[in-house]
């Protein structure tokens, strides 16, 4: 009787795109996958299989009987387990070479006798991952799509194709990039108003017919055809527009987001501790944190990507510095371009007192503590919706991809952002920190992120259209048995 309970069970495969950004959303939605029924496989490239285990510890991945780590290579040479990778190399390797690996790993998982596990009854698969639909449609079983950013950064890739088609992209030449062609309103994309070519997602800035991430991008939004479904990490007041746009485009669309909120439900302790940060998290920073008054501490972070010259970090700390607002700065050791991030000494004496620097800490926690008041991001969308959850309104200063896009939003749409020029410099910092922390604007954007906040609350509640399309996903889709378009 045990061993036919065991074959019933629904067996997704989740696979990330190998960067923090994407294993983050994706691991939580493998627990609350799990947390519904499912046997899940969660595949790591090798190389983020080694980061996990050397920031979380040795046993960090041996997961549980039902819910395992595996393993494909991700096709590059090997590099410094500390580096973040090349982005534009990481999506051509894996799109040349991931599927080969990944078939293989499939077949051993659905050779059930020496596997031990119920066969392979899904795919979950990262939106830039698209090269798994063809093993999903080899073994007939249904593949979701999981597109991490935005649905307005998602919609911004999916324009890529009829840019080229119009001659708007690539550009001319590189002059195009500061003669104001960035600011043309491109007036045509459904669910999008009043958007620019400087809004849509960055790798459009680019004169050269054969950029590997153009190419790419417009490969995997085209591909996304091809799927079973799609899911979003956002809810519906959120985005309205655009996802209304994109359900008459595309197969059926899921928004089952903010996910933390979702992953907040499960009372299972054994799950929660399986965490996805690549880097070892400080929590000190919570602790200095707890010392703080309600709504006092600006909370600094540009993601896991994000690069900056040592001139635009000097900029930030003095800034921060002369805006004499307490602030939590996280510093990457690798986010300065090709220089140890260290700041001027000055800087540090003149702000110990109310500034702490940390290398890397538990973001979500950080933006949930009732002394952060405001945020100075690069507007990946999870930490924008990190901060919706925590009611926090931000300072924006976007780096790359579908970051310019949510900038925009958060700015003009959503109430809940100022942009900071991409030149930075200290005077501006100081004045947007200040206004952001004590001024009439930042009062403004705090009540609306406050409202966004109850918003996401509800949406993921019992009874919420985020909790609801997550159910209707699964029964609909990956328990339907029914495979591929």
């Amino acid at each position: 009787m045990t061993s036919m309970a065991v074959a019933q069970k629904p067996h997704a495969v989740c696979i990330p795109y190998p960067a923090q950004g994407h294993i983050n959303p994706m691991l939580k939605l493998a627990k609350l996958l799990h947390y519904r029924g499912f046997h899940i496989t969660f595949v790591n490239t090798e190389f983020n299989h080694q980061r996990l285990l050397k920031s979380r510890g040795p046993d960090a991945l041996n997961g549980f009987p039902d819910f395992q780590f595996h393993t494909i290579p991700d096709g590059l040479p090997p590099s410094d387990v500390d580096a973040t990778q090349d982005i534009p190399s990481l999506c051509d390797s894996t799109t040349k070479t991931c599927l080969v690996p990944f078939r293989n790993l499939l077949a051993k998982l659905n050779h059930t006798s020496s596997s031990n596990v119920p066969p392979v009854s899904c795919i979950v698969s990262d939106g830039v991952m698209s090269f798994t639909l063809e093993a999903a449609e080899e073994l007939g079983i249904p593949e979701v799509l999981f597109w991490t950013p935005s649905a307005c950064g998602f919609m911004g890739y999916v324009q890529y194709q009829h840019l080229i088609e119009r001659g708007l992209i690539p550009l001319k030449d590189a002059s195009y990039l500061t003669n104001g062609y960035l600011d043309t309103v491109v007036d045509w994309v459904p669910g999008m108003k009043d958007i620019r070519l400087r809004d849509l997602p960055s790798f459009i800035r680019t004169s050269d017919p054969n950029d590997i991430m153009l190419d790419f991008c417009r490969g995997e939004a085209e591909r996304t055809h091809k799927a079973s479904a799609i899911i979003f990490n956002t809810f519906e007041d959120f985005e309205r527009d655009v996802l209304d746009a994109l359900s008459s485009m595309f197969p059926p669309i899921y928004t089952i987001g903010p996910l933390q909120l979702l992953q907040d439900q499960i009372s299972d302790d054994g799950l929660k501790s399986i965490g996805s940060n690549l880097w070892k998290e400080e929590p000190a920073c919570l602790e200095w944190l707890d010392l703080k008054e309600p709504n006092s501490v600006v909370y600094v972070n540009f993601g896991s990507i994000t690069v900056m010259t040592h001139q635009q970090m000097i900029e930030f700390a003095w800034g921060l510095a002369n805006s004499k607002q307490s602030f939590l700065w996280i510093i990457r050791p690798d986010l300065v371009v090709g220089d140890a991030a260290i700041l001027p000494s000055e800087f540090v004496t003149e702000t110990k007192d109310r500034g702490m620097l940390a290398s890397w800490c538990p973001q979500e926690q950080v933006l949930m503590h009732t002394s952060i008041g405001g945020f100075l991001t690069h507007c990946g969308w999870n930490s924008t919706l990190e901060s919706i959850c925590g009611g926090v309104p931000m300072i924006c200063w976007p780096f790359f991809g579908e970051q310019q896009t949510n900038c925009r939003y958060a700015c003009k749409k959503w109430g809940i952002g100022m942009e900071i020029d991409n030149n930075v410099k200290r005077e501006e910092v100081e004045t947007l920190v200040r206004e952001l922390m004590e001024g009439e604007e930042g009062k403004k954007m705090k009540n609306k992120a406050l409202e966004w906040k109850k918003r996401a609350e509800e949406t993921t509640g019992l009874v919420g259209s985020s909790n609801l399309n997550l159910d209707k996903m699964v029964n609909e889709v990956l328990l339907s048995g029914k495979s591929i378009n």
